[in-house]
Formats: C-alpha cells, structure tokens, sequence
C-alpha cells in the first residue's frame, strides 16, 4: 500500500510540475521535477525506497529511447552521421581517456579504474532534458538534431565504456584490445538484434491483420511491451539493449511511414497512448532523480573525511573539465569552427537518467571482497554533475540563444501563418482519419470548413498574428453582444418563445465564455457533457425537441441577429481593424448562408449532431497536441505558444456556436 501510495504521488507530481512550469516558465519542468522529488524523499514513504538500476534500466531508458528512435527524423540523421559518430563515440572515448585521470588526480582516493568508471558513467547526455529546454532556448535545428542523435548513441558507448572499467576495478585486470573488440561486438549486435526483432514483432502484427485480428488493443499491446522484450532478451545475448531498442525504434519508424501497415484508427491510439506513457515517464525519471539526491548528499555530509565545501568543489571543476572538453571537441569536429554554436552545443550536454542510474549499478564491493573504493562520493558526484549541467543549462541557453540569427533559424519552418496552417491540418487529418461510413456526412461537413479556413490562410497577407487575433475576438464580442440585444428586445415583443430565446441566450453567453475565460469554459463543458450523459441516460429515445415552429423562430431570429451583428462591426470598422472586422463578417455569412440552404433542416438532424460534436471534440484535441509538440521540439516558442491556443480558443467558441440544437 505505500509503495502505491508513493507511486499515486509522484504521478500527481509530475501534473503539479507542468502546472507550476507555467506560473514559473523560467525554470525547466526537470528541475522543478527534481525539487518536488526531494520533497516527497522528506517524507516517510520514501525512506524503504531503493532505486534499482537494472529495474530502472528496462522501465525507463528502454521505451524512451525506442520512441526517440521512432521519432528522430532519419534522414536529418543520416545528413549528420559523421558528426554524431564523432561525439557519440570520439567524445565518449576522449572523455574517459581525459577526464578520468583528471579525476584521479584531483581525488587519489578514487583508483584509476574506478576515475575511469566515472568518467564514463558521466560521458552520455541526456537528450530528454535538453528537449524540454528547447521550447523556451529555441535552439537551431542542425544542434537540436545532432543532440538527439548523439543521446541516442552515446548512451550505449559510455555504459559499455563504464562496464569494463568496473570490471577493471573490481578484478584489476584489463586489457584495451579486448575491450575494443568487445565494444564492436556489443554495439553491433545490439543493433543487429534490435533490427531483427522489431522485423520479427511487425510481421506478426502484419500476420494477424491477415487473419482478420483488427483489435487495436491487442496490437497496442505488443506495441507497448515490444521495447521491453527487445531490451531484455538483448541484454540477455550479452549485446547493448540500449542501441536494441534504438535501431528497433527506427525500424518501427520506416514501418509507420508505409501507411499500408497500420490503420488509421490504430495510428491514432498509438500516438495518444504513447503520449500519456511518455509523459509519465519522463516525469518520473527527474522526480526519482530528485529522491535519491537527499539520502545520497546525506551520506557525504556525514563523513567527516569529505567537509562539504571540498566536494562541492571536486563537482565545479569535473563539471567544468567536462564541459571544456566538449567545447573544444564540438568546435573542432561538429560545429564548422563556429564559437557560438560550439558554445551551445557544449552546454546543452545536460547529463540525467543515465549517469544517475549506472552510478547506483556500482557494485557494494571488490574482489578480496573489500567495499568499493569512494563509492558514495562517486554517486554524489554524478548527482552534483547532474544537477550542475542542467542549472547551467537553464541559466545561460536562454541569454545565447537569443542571437537573431539563431531565432530566425530555429523558426525558418514556422512562421506565424504556417504554425496556424500546421494546427488546423492536423485537425483536418484528425476528421479524415475517423471518417467511417456512418458518419461521412459529419466528417465531410467538418472537413470542408477546415479546407475553407485553409484556403482563407494561404491566402491572407503576412501581418502581426497576434494583433489580428486580440482585434478579431473584440471584434466577435461586440457582435455577441448586439446578437444578445437582439434576442432580449424579440423575446420582449413576443417574436420568439422564452425556450428559443434561452436556447440563444446560453450558446452566446458560452461562446463569449470560450473566447474571455478558457479555464471557466472548460469547467461548463465538462457540466454540459454530464447533463447530456445524464439525459441520454434516462431519455435514450427521447426524440429532437425542435418543432417545426421551433425550429422556424430559432432561423428567423437568428438571422436578425446575424444582420444586427454585422451592421454593428460595420460600424465600428476602420484602418486599424479591418482584417478582423472582415474575417468575423465572413464568420456570419457562412452561417447564414448554411441558415437559408435547403440542408438546415437535414442538419439539425440530433445523431449529425452527435457525430459532428465528437469528430470536432478529436479534432481540437490534436490541435492542441501539435501546438504542445512544436513548443516541446523548440518550433515554436511560450509567446507563439499562447498565440496558438487562443487561435484554437477562438474556432472552439465557433464550434460551439454551431452546437446550440443540441442543449
């Protein structure tokens, strides 16, 4: 039960993060994970908690580094192999030939083999953590790729680089040929045997679609638990896991892009299932990160060999070696002698999951069966680096970043025009995607206002993005409220019903609620949804309400309304605003013209009301998750970010306005 109950907390915590992140957007989700994981290790549910590196290996590091191999674009790596080579294998090799004697030196305590042990274990980056700076740093693309390139190579370099330097240290015995040898063989079997199972584990999906088993969560399944048996029955021939689940990512990947072999509904379940487990993953990555910082720095405090001020010391400066020899071999070999990218890529070499992990792997004691030299002062160490590597790179990414030239590159593919095509594209193929035979009308409806919104963008000229939106929702709350005026003053003449007059009166007073108070809306659509269950409940043949009569009053009304709103924006239409102006007009004449067609009645139809209302509901969803997905890449940045949102704010409110038959 506590071990539930601390599980239950962490992945509470790891929501309280995103939403701290937003009140603080400053400082990186990973660090704000980190200090809500040294609270909870303040509690007593945390004192029996062990982190097991082997556990914590196939848990963790397998499925994040399979889905980074599905998700790394192949042919930007491919363009960049010779330079994620040379830091994937070169930097991780001058790095343990450099810094651990460099650590021996500094601390005589810590053997050789052992400084060369965590050299090692602190030689792989963690690209996890640098993506989630990406948003706010905006770095290049070129720099960005060839991190993610290089976190997933490095990864199995500096942990076999690692293991024979412990076995060095436990036995004393090593020798570099064999080493040499023994590294090829294990990174390439473990690619080898990767690329075989992923192949293996794909034609059995194909194999029971042949058989007629289309059940996405039987496919899902395999799907989930393919990075796990991969990693573990490599690591069971003896060959890296690591690059296993890497190399069957990508193969993965190539199998995602022949659309023949998987269906649309599944690739829709994978993508959002795949997003929730990597969202608790990452998450909890830092947020046990940050547990075990306070039983590992309490170990050192309390030796009285070791006085705090020194070991803080012995972290400034192997942080500092480490990054120095990274500069160096970045400006020499990957960044075309450019100083500021050297200096960007250097500091984005954040260290994480893995240092942390294989630094808990070390064994308790040596052959002879003595403990293992400074063990804990290796530990601490590697949690310092950690925690230093990501403070700086918080700290000083931001202030080199913001070079012009850098901006301009990082948004070269996004400009404000495109990220908004981009957001309604993916709605667009979001409806395409769910479109069955039973609600083709529905879907076709939504797709042709997408493809007319569309058509509207590539059209419209360049201009300020944000100023338009802020001019167009005042622009739409001024007409609301002359609709509003216009239904109070024919409710009072005896014009409409009080039920067709309340029926407009909520769609407008939630519409202006979408559009001034997002957290308000979604509070009322959440009540909204659960009167609808409840009646539907009760009522299941409960017939459309509109009578002819009805639904006469609701058109009539509702195109004085339409009218009265455009006389008024007329009105108010100058220099200043008449693109909004416009684009609001064109709003009212496409519901009017839909009012006055002969399909109005057809439409009112409450199970098109149904589809339509889900499909759209989808739709949104993945305008979200894309906006979420280019902030995350380091497409977008916080500002354009909340540009989007209101831009999907505002169509949600058009949607809802569209969905008044319904209440």
């Amino acid at each position: 039960m506590e071990l539930f109950l601390l599980v239950f907390i962490m992945i509470g915590f790891i929501g309280l993060s995103n939403v701290l992140n937003r009140f603080v957007p400053f400082i990186p989700i990973p660090l704000i994970q980190i200090a809500l994981g040294m609270a909870i290790a303040l509690t007593p549910l945390a004192e029996h908690l062990e982190l097991n590196p082997e556990l914590f290996f196939v848990l963790f590091i397998a499925p994040l580094l399979f889905n980074d191999g599905r998700r790394t674009p192949r042919n930007e790596l491919w363009q960049l192999r010779a330079p994620i080579l040379l830091m994937a294998l070169g930097l991780v090799l001058a790095t343990v030939l450099v810094a651990g004697p460099f650590i021996h030196w500094l601390i005589p305590d810590i053997p050789l083999a052992a400084a060369f042990a965590l050299a090692a274990i602190l030689s792989p980056t963690d690209a996890v953590a640098v993506g989630s700076l990406a948003g706010r740093i905006r770095l290049p693309s070129s720099i960005m790729r060839l991190l993610e390139g290089e976190a997933l190579m490095n990864d199995a370099s500096g942990l076999v680089a690692f293991k024979f330097a412990i076995a060095a240290a436990v036995t004393g015995e090593f020798s570099a040929a064999r080493a040499t040898v023994s590294f090829f063989l294990i990174a390439i079997g473990g690619l080898a045997v990767g690329a075989i199972m992923a192949f293996l584990i794909i034609w059995l999906r194909v194999y029971l679609r042949r058989l007629g088993m289309e059940d996405v969560t039987v496919h899902m399944l395999i799907m989930i638990l393919t990075p796990f048996l991969i990693y573990l029955v490599s690591e069971e021939l003896g060959v890296s896991g690591i690059l296993a689940v890497v190399a069957a990512g990508i193969v993965h990947a190539i199998e995602r892009d022949r659309l023949q072999a998987a269906t649309a509904e599944l690739r829709i379940v994978s993508e959002s299932t795949w997003t929730v487990i990597l969202f608790i993953l990452n998450g909890l990555v830092f947020v046990l990160l940050g547990l075990e910082v306070p039983s590992v720095a309490s170990v050192i405090i309390e030796n009285e060999a070791y006085p705090n001020g020194i070991v803080i010391g012995y972290t400034l400066l192997i942080t500092a070696i480490l990054l120095l020899l990274r500069f160096v071999w970045v400006y020499l070999f990957a960044s075309g002698r450019r100083l500021r990218d050297a200096l960007l890529t250097s500091l984005s070499g954040v260290r994480g999951a893995v240092t942390l992990a294989g630094a808990f792997s070390i064994p308790l004691i040596v052959s002879g069966g003595t403990p293992f030299p400074e063990r804990d002062l290796i530990i601490c160490l590697s949690a310092g680096v950690i925690l230093l590597t990501l403070i700086l790179a918080s700290a000083l990414l931001p202030v080199l970043s913001r070079d012009t030239k850098a901006e301009l590159e990082a948004l070269e593919g996004y400009s404000e025009n495109q990220a908004q095509m981009k957001v309604l594209k993916a709605g667009l193929k979001t409806v395409r995607d769910h479109m069955n035979d039973e609600n083709r009308a529905a879907a076709l409806t939504i797709m042709n206002q997408y493809q007319q919104e569309l058509q509207w963008l590539k059209g419209r000229e360049q201009g300020s993005f944000a100023d338009i939106q802020k001019k167009t929702v005042e622009m739409r709350l001024l007409a609301l409220r002359a609709e509003a005026k216009t239904v109070r003053r024919e409710l009072e003449q005896g014009e409409i019903n009080e039920e067709v007059a309340g029926i407009c009166q909520y769609a407008l007073k939630q519409t202006e609620v979408a559009l001034t108070n997002r957290l308000k809306f979604m509070f009322s659509a959440v009540l909204f949804t659960i009167r609808h269950f409840i009646k539907k409940s009760l009522y299941p043949g409960r017939k459309p309400k509109w009578t002819k009569e009805g639904l006469e009053q609701y058109k009539e009304i509702k195109l004085q309304c339409i009218h009265n709103a455009v006389d008024e924006i007329k009105a108010c239409t100058d220099d200043t605003n008449r693109a909004a102006a416009m684009s609001v007009i064109s709003h009212y004449r496409q519901i009017e013209e839909m009012l006055q067609s002969d399909e109005f009645r057809a439409s009112m139809n409450e199970e098109l009301q149904e589809q339509k209302k889900e499909l759209q509901a989808k739709a949104i969803q993945s305008e979200r998750n894309v906006v979420q997905a280019l902030y995350e890449q380091g497409d977008i940045d916080r500002s354009m970010t909340g540009k989007l949102h209101m831009f999907i704010n505002y169509r949600e409110a058009s949607l809802f306005e569209n969905e008044t038959m319904e209440s």
